[in-house]
């Protein structure tokens, strides 16, 4: 959600002629698709801490530093915040001032008592220029850094978070300690950036991409003192502690547009190398599935009775995907669960549950919640993630990083394949330790898994035939989609893509509902999508799908259809036919995904909108 960076440097450092307020604002712009509403930096200056804070985007902050510039200095804090207590503006917007100006704090999370904490100041004589939590935070460690924590920030740091509940990560400089950066994290994401002559912090490693691939992960409820040529962990109890480090093995080229009008839009066409990427390495010559990242005994994991996947938004629909392909190859019962309503159900968990969380980011709090209660309950649990190092995967039992790459629009395009593509390696994986499937079997899945990136390619090379229908309905402001069995997940993410980024009524439905009430919102001329299943195959639900076709179309409705090449029997039913190259059923989600991913970010640059930062959105939901 908020971005966060932080920097301290020496001068004659080797490793470029670069100040404080550089370092900060570029790891602000490259953070930016964390979605936020305002930004502020702050500097330790040879007259004190000196901060400038815009509501906007970057850019106000920007044209606020040309008018009014800051010192040189080699110590500065940086933050994008996405508003939670009080509204995007200037006041609200971070750092905050403590110790009469001379501390400055920023903070990503939510601190829970922040309440009682305010009432508590206010009764001791302080006063607050802002609505915020973060105020509290930062007027409590300025209170006790003057009385209590011996003039140490470090110190005065591990007993403000003694006293803090929520979740966050807060980043503080004093005035008394220039080359000193200090900052804690519990339940929100921080790591160490580790360069010669300088060290930094940031929200994840974009913050800082630029300047080192070397990093640290912190743990949970771990304090972190960075100075330029060192960086020391504690516990909140002053403890010491270790971090993992980490190479990076992505560049800041990475994160760039590459030529493309929008990240979304370059994003998309990664996705023949992020699903090509996922695969890599999970089987042998022979077709057995190698996953050594995997932490759980492979027994332990043979022995599961059932599986609950654990998601929210677009990582959900990978799961609903996840569960007819599972339970087809493993015949275990899958459930797909909210991350955000599972705990609060008291679900029945127990030694033979396996938990499987999805999230792109590893630091979904949602999410994260549920993993710790699912393993406080006895069950196993097992990440899929794209974030190496993040939390939900260093406290799950096992994980299974996708490689798509960073991610940097905020609607999610090729961590969705990629999520889908990890299910698969894994549902194949158990089926092989189980004995579900024959060797021969599970071989054949995956020559179709191999030929996946190639069809992907085929249908971004067709790109433009999505893009017209997309330019000839401007004024749409209502689409529906319609799909059955793996098509049903694959109709939400669709309705999802359009209401993320193009701000319209989008709706996906099981087209067996339909005739269940929907139905009712065909009118003259409503667009409706349908993911029409191939009509190859004993089971084939082909003809009940045209069935729906048929139905909506007698009602008025635009047919829009995504279909299997060959598949001309749609022909006289849809106003527009699109097809994808032909694959197992259980593989179509990677293929039909993509048409509705290209449909939506067309539509949506046509109306005018930033896709890549949609408004009240953010990357990597860090709050419950």
């Amino acid at each position: 959600m908020c971005g966060i960076v932080g920097y301290v440097g020496r001068p004659g450092k080797t490793t470029g002629d670069h100040g404080a307020l550089d370092v900060v604002l570029e790891g602000l712009r490259r953070l930016e698709y964390r979605g936020y509403d305002s930004a502020g930096v702050a500097v330790l200056g040879e007259s004190g801490v000196e901060s400038r804070k815009k509501a906007g985007k970057l850019v106000n902050l920007i044209n606020e530093l040309e008018a009014n510039p800051l010192p040189e200095s080699l110590t500065g804090i940086g933050h994008t915040r996405w508003a939670t207590h009080g509204g995007p503006s200037d006041n609200n917007a971070h750092p905050h001032l403590a110790d009469g100006g001379k501390l400055a704090m920023i903070h990503n999370g939510i601190i829970e008592n922040f309440a009682d904490l305010r009432q508590e100041l206010l009764a001791a004589g302080y006063s607050f220029a802002s609505e915020t939590d973060t105020e509290v935070a930062a007027v409590l460690l300025g209170d006790i850094y003057a009385h209590a924590g011996g003039r140490d920030l470090a110190t005065s740091m591990q007993l403000a978070c003694q006293r803090l509940e929520g979740a966050f990560t807060l980043l503080a400089v004093h005035e008394d300690q220039p080359g000193v950066v200090v900052a804690a994290r519990r339940n929100s994401p921080l790591v160490v950036g580790l360069g010669e002559g300088e060290n930094f912090l940031g929200s994840d490693v974009s913050g800082f991409i630029d300047f080192t691939r070397r990093a640290v992960e912190l743990g949970q409820d771990q304090i972190v003192t960075i100075t330029p040529d060192h960086h020391a962990i504690t516990d909140f109890y002053g403890n010491p502690a270790e971090g993992t480090e980490f190479h990076v093995d992505w560049d800041a080229a990475a994160a760039e547009k590459g030529g493309f009008d929008s990240f979304m839009e370059k994003e998309i066409f990664d996705q023949p190398a992020a699903v090509a990427d996922t695969l890599l390495g999970r089987y042998d010559v022979d077709g057995r599935m190698t996953l050594d990242e995997l932490r759980i005994d492979a027994s332990d994991l043979a022995g599961i009775s059932k599986i609950i996947v654990l998601a929210c938004g677009t990582s959900a629909y990978a799961g609903s995907v996840a569960k007819y392909a599972i339970e087809h190859w493993c015949r275990i019962p899958v459930e797909v669960e909210l991350s955000h309503e599972f705990r609060y159900r008291d679900p029945i968990l127990d030694a033979g549950t396996l938990i499987v969380s999805i999230s792109q980011s590893g630091e979904t709090m949602d999410t994260l919640m549920a993993v710790r209660y699912a393993k406080e309950q006895g069950a196993k649990t097992l990440s899929i993630c794209n974030t190496n190092g993040s939390t939900i995967p260093r406290e799950s039992d096992a994980v299974l990083y996708t490689h798509a790459g960073p991610e940097i629009a905020v609607a999610s395009t090729k961590a969705f394949l990629a999520q889908i593509t990890a299910t698969y390696v894994l549902g194949l994986y158990l089926a092989q330790l189980r004995g579900n499937l024959f060797s021969g079997q599970i071989k054949d899945i995956l020559a179709d898994l191999q030929d996946i990136p190639a069809k992907i390619q085929d249908v971004l090379d067709r790109a433009d035939v999505i893009k017209e229908l997309a330019r000839s309905m401007p004024d749409a402001t209502s689409v529906l989609f319609l799909g059955r069995h793996v098509g049903y997940p694959v109709a939400m993410e669709g309705a999802l893509k359009l209401k993320e980024i193009a701000y319209i009524h989008a709706e996906g439905f099981a087209a067996g509902e339909l005739k269940h009430g929907p139905i009712a919102l065909i009118d003259d001329g409503q667009p409706v999508f349908v993911v029409v299943p191939s009509p190859r195959g004993r089971h084939s639900l082909h003809s009940k799908v045209v069935s729906n076709i048929q139905e909506v179309r007698a009602r008025g409705a635009k047919t829009l259809v995504i279909a299997e090449a060959g598949d001309e029997a749609v022909r006289d039913y849809a106003e527009f036919v699109f097809h994808v190259p032909e694959t197992p059923t259980l593989l179509m989600p990677l293929l039909a995904t993509v048409p509705l991913q290209l449909f939506a970010c067309e539509l949506a640059s046509v109306k005018g909108f930033d896709v890549d930062q949609p408004r009240n959105l953010a990357k990597s939901v860090t709050v419950e």
